[in-house]
């Protein structure tokens, strides 16, 4: 692994990387990042069973999408939100005709409202077409494979593919200046303490059994870690 002020780095073929996300992971854990943030990165970071083109390509196009608007948070079409506009139009006409002022401009801002979020939310689901199909088709031809949000910014690219197999470049920044240094001494440790790592390998290995609901190897003559 190479550690600069970009991040930590790590090059090698899909088990590298992979091992690369899960000791940044348990480093996060044990410096205490938790929560949305902490468990975005955790789903987003390259898996075993994943393939990059496939998996984290529809895994970074989600996650880069634009976020969702009220109407859409509400449950709410555009087509709900413009027939609500237009009953309360039809309201705010009434309250003018019963002489109720203040009833008629509370009827009509609420009516501008459901326009203004039918718009919004129509306008999100067209430029999340445009971005989904755009990156699919060209930016991950061109950028490498990313993640960003507040605790972490990350990157997979592929650098090499041949007879010898696939070769890719993993590298994790933590936004966080404090937390950053606290991670880079726990990945010192995991670099230098391989006995310790073999222990949190197995402790790991454990937890995402038990998540995925099979039995996790024995720890005597099971498979060996692939720390070297």
């Amino acid at each position: 692994m190479e550690e600069s002020i970009s991040g930590f780095k790590q090059r090698g073929d899909w088990g590298d990387v992979v091992e690369h996300g899960e000791r940044i992971t348990l480093a996060l854990r044990e410096a205490g990042a938790d929560g949305d943030a902490f468990h975005e990165f955790d789903d987003w970071r390259p898996k075993t069973h994943e393939r990059i083109d496939e998996d984290v390509s529809e895994k970074t196009a989600k996650q880069a999408s634009v976020s969702e608007g009220n109407g859409e948070k509400a449950g709410k079409t555009p087509g709900d939100d413009l027939q609500t506009a237009g009953e309360k139009l039809t309201e705010s006409y009434e309250k003018v005709e019963a002489d109720d002022t203040e009833g008629a401009v509370e009827r009509w801002g609420e009516s501008i409202n459901h326009v203004a979020r039918a718009a919004d939310s129509a306008g999100r689901k067209a430029i999340r077409k445009v971005e989904d199909t755009v990156y699919r088709k060209v930016m991950t031809q061109m950028a490498p494979y990313y993640f960003d949000n507040e605790l972490i910014s990350a990157n997979v690219t592929e650098v090499a593919r041949g007879d010898d197999g696939e070769a890719f470049e993993f590298e994790v920044n933590v936004n966080d200046d404090e937390m950053k240094a606290e991670v880079s001494d726990i990945l010192a440790e995991y670099e230098s303490e391989i006995d310790r790592w073999h222990v949190e390998t197995e402790k790991w290995t454990e937890d995402v059994a038990a998540a995925e609901g099979v039995e996790p190897p024995e720890e005597e003559g099971g498979p060996e870690s692939t720390m070297t």
